[in-house]
């Protein structure tokens, strides 16, 4: 005798864990979908610091103490005076999302490690908010104005033998994430002008793509 019972029993056993496969699946892609969505989100927001072109506007920079100094396109300034110590940079954002200045870390001669960004405690906030629009041209500031502090006589010092200067800046997007490192490198010229280059950025928020 057939037992309807078990059968109907195991029927909608059956019904259940199919329709509970399903959701799964399409909260799986659902999940997937919204990761590349993410991803594609930050992407658009992604700002990327690297030197502004030779070519490129001059960039004229007031300091706190009205001091002013002129960037040149793909270079910087590197200027050491008894009360304070000055650097500035032009920058163009090669990326697709504006750039926010958060830091900058400062080290004489060439830096040349790669097995990880240096610390963020390193870093010197900066005085002011300096954004730089995408695909356009900016400019980074910073300044030691304590004489009796080791960097400033370790930049002094540096500056006034024309000895290379790494400056590392750490920036983000405008919402407050994707933090990155760059890291640039001053090199004095003949006519006494820095030339800016980049040597290494680094991810801070998310796995390096190297």
């Amino acid at each position: 005798m057939t037992d309807w019972v078990t059968i109907s029993s195991l029927a909608t056993a059956a019904g259940t864990l199919v329709l509970a496969l399903a959701t799964f699946g399409s909260v799986r892609s659902a999940n997937r979908s919204a990761r590349v969505a993410e991803r594609s989100l930050l992407a658009g927001l992604r700002p990327l610091l690297v030197p502004s072109r030779p070519q490129d506007p001059n960039e004229k920079i007031r300091f706190a103490d009205d001091k002013w100094v002129l960037a040149p396109g793909g270079g910087g300034v590197a200027e050491a005076g008894d009360d304070a110590v000055y650097f500035a940079a032009s920058l163009r954002n090669v990326g697709t999302g504006i750039a926010v200045l958060h830091g900058w870390r400062f080290s004489p001669g060439v830096g040349l490690t790669v097995e990880g960004p240096p610390p963020v405690s390193e870093f010197r906030r900066l005085s002011r908010d300096l954004y730089i629009p995408l695909a356009e041209v900016g400019f980074w500031q910073g300044a030691f104005r304590d004489p009796s502090a080791p960097e400033f006589q370790t930049a002094r010092a540096a500056i006034d033998a024309r000895e290379h200067l790494t400056v590392d800046l750490m920036y983000g997007d405008y919402e407050g994430g994707q933090r990155m490192i760059t890291r640039f490198l001053l090199t004095p010229w003949k006519d006494g002008n820095w030339i800016l280059a980049a040597s290494r950025h680094w991810h801070l928020d998310r796995d390096d793509p190297r």
